[in-house]
């Protein structure tokens, strides 16, 4: 680490310095994890992007085998992470994957509780049943995983956050005074059993980077999964917190990447 990343002590001096975001939208931190991965490692080439298309996909697919990535119906289809797509130039000349980022909020029952609003067909409800609109989350895991078949590694992250993603009880205090218990584990307002099939229900909020090999019938499997974090109390995301789990992840894809990046690494060092 070089005196002026000791001094500046990383992330936390750029994000402050330069970056004072106030959104939270991952498209917004997306841009202060550039800016610190540029400054942890000037000699390495990174770009981001806002989409991949499914040409490419399907193209990726391909070289792995010319059996996959053969159906495309519309020509310019293509998927839009919330956070876009961070990437590096290997020692081939090839872009790969450091960083993909989602968000997703559903459930404003925490929200409603506290100004006092009613829900339901007749308002006259504390919480509303959750519904069902996270589950479109599942396309880009599954594209950028098609995408990133070849690789050892899985740098998807999910951010959650509204109280259909609790793991554990809230209590609520309404205008009035009444209190009102939101449980994490009823089925009506809990959707993070519905998510963790993208990332084979292994721990939440935690770092999924590096891809896991199992074993059955005798075969070893590769196994994708998404790092899903969540907000297991209610409440918000703040920038500080998602823009240090986006470097953690992109830090482990670079390792991951490393004998890929070698040479940028040791030229620079020279």
């Amino acid at each position: 680490m070089t005196t002026q990343q000791k001094e500046g002590q990383g992330p936390i001096t750029i994000f402050h310095k330069d970056a004072q975001l106030h959104d939270k939208e991952v498209f917004n931190t997306s841009t202060a994890v550039m800016k610190q991965l540029e400054f942890e490692f000037p000699m390495l080439i990174l770009q981001y992007r806002k989409d991949l298309s499914k040409k490419e996909i399907n193209k990726a697919l391909q070289k792995i085998d010319n059996y996959l990535g053969q159906t495309l119906f519309v020509e310019n289809a293509r998927i839009k992470p919330d956070g876009g797509i961070i990437e590096v130039k290997d020692d081939n000349g090839d872009w790969r994957v450091v960083l993909v980022t989602e968000a997703k909020h559903q459930g404003k029952d925490i929200e409603n509780i506290i100004a006092g609003k009613l829900v339901g067909k007749k308002n006259d409800q504390d919480l509303m049943a959750a519904g069902n609109a996270i589950e479109r989350a599942y396309k880009n895991v599954n594209e950028i995983a098609n995408f990133m078949l070849a690789e050892r590694y899985f740098p998807y992250i999910l951010f959650l956050e509204g109280s259909n993603f609790l793991t554990q009880n809230v209590t609520v205090t309404r205008p009035d005074g009444r209190t009102v218990t939101l449980v994490y584990n009823d089925g009506t307002l809990n959707r993070l059993d519905r998510l963790t099939a993208a990332n084979y229900g292994m721990p939440i909020n935690t770092n999924l980077c590096k891809n896991r090999f199992v074993k059955c019938n005798g075969t070893t499997i590769m196994l994708q999964a998404a790092s899903i974090y969540t907000r297991g109390e209610g409440g918000h995301w703040n920038d500080e917190e998602m823009i240090a789990t986006m470097l953690d992840v992109s830090r482990t894809s670079l390792k991951m990447l490393g004998t890929d990046i070698f040479q940028q690494l040791t030229s620079y060092r020279k």
